[in-house]
């Protein structure tokens, strides 16, 4: 399932969640290019981009962070990429929730010799946007919590990552392969699981050993439930309500949309004051209105960045923006 919403070959099991998926990642495009520079997207949710760093810092690695446009969208990379870069690394949708060309990205990674790895942090978005293998990524990883896995008290994830198959025994986590038994049975196993995973352990490709089955059972059942199309209707009613959401804050004095570029469920609001003062106001109307973020992109000025899914009514979103707007 993971293969086809992300276009690629392979999929691996069992990783913490979208921000480990994203620095094993990271090390594994180091192993296949041989390389150690990282060009890490501002448009990468900087938790994820940190817990990259954490990776990253005890080995000789050099991370380098590319900025964005005014649009919200990641700038064109250019001549950044060169020959001494193991990775490109972009979110889609990103932290903002602006939609990226991740083909124009594509090119430039693979014309230096690096590879395109491509974040999502909503997995929601592949049943909609085009699938990041069929524009160029070679490696996609994230966050699969929304495909049925209850935040609980704030878990647990459901973290992922596919790669091409020429890529598959430098894949981090286990690997499930199918096969038959010698009465011909259908079976499934462990497979290309080296004894380096067990023994020499600084030799592993990955040191995951959490066991997520009941995390990927529930996903599972979840995607085969609402199936191809069930999937994609969702990902149409987010993108609905998002941009009903847009509308509304575009017609209430006091906000704004500060950033052009598309989006899916995702999107920053302008707000009149201090951003906390506006979420301050939704929390005492029963909201969680959003993330604050100006201690993230201060550059943005007082924002905050908004979600809409198939949970919220257009009553409850008029109720979001009037708490944001504030009094008259």
């Amino acid at each position: 399932m993971v293969c086809e919403l992300t276009g690629l070959d392979v999929a691996n099991a069992s990783l913490y969640d979208g921000a480990s998926a994203t620095a094993e990642a990271v090390l594994m495009s180091m192993r296949i290019t041989r390389r150690s520079r990282v060009i890490l997207a501002r448009g990468v949710h900087p938790h994820y981009r940190e817990v990259v760093r954490t990776y990253l810092s005890g080995i000789e690695a050099e991370i380098v962070e590319h900025g964005r446009d005014e649009d919200g969208r990641t700038s064109p990379i250019g001549a950044g990429v060169d020959d001494t870069t193991a990775c490109l690394v972009v979110q889609q949708p990103n932290f903002l929730g602006a939609i990226e060309d991740l083909k124009l990205f594509a090119d430039a990674a693979h014309g230096a010799g690096a590879l395109l790895l491509v974040v999502v942090a909503e997995a929601l978005s592949l049943a909609l946007l085009r699938a990041p293998g069929a524009l160029g990524a070679d490696l996609v990883c994230g966050e699969a919590q929304s495909f049925g896995v209850p935040m609980s008290i704030g878990g647990p994830h459901l973290g992922f990552l596919a790669a091409r198959q020429r890529h598959v025994r430098q894949l981090p986590g286990r690997l499930v392969g199918q096969t038959v038994d010698t009465e011909n049975r259908r079976g499934f196993v462990l497979t290309l699981a080296t004894r380096e995973q067990h023994i020499r352990r600084e030799h592993a490709t990955s040191n995951i050993c959490t066991n997520q089955g009941l995390c990927l059972l529930m996903a599972t059942i979840y995607l085969a439930l609402l199936g191809r199309r069930g999937l994609r209707r969702l990902a149409e009613i987010n993108l609905a309500k998002a941009e009903y959401a847009k509308a509304r804050v575009r017609s209430t004095p006091g906000l704004t949309l500060p950033l052009a570029a598309p989006t899916f469920n995702e999107f920053v609001v302008g707000v009149r004051g201090k951003s906390s003062e506006a979420l301050g106001r939704g929390l005492d109307a029963g909201i969680v209105a959003g993330l604050d973020m100006t201690p993230m992109e201060p550059d943005l000025g007082p924002a905050v960045l908004v979600c809409t899914t198939e949970c919220a009514s257009r009553a409850a979103i008029d109720r979001l923006v009037a708490a944001l707007a504030g009094p008259t």
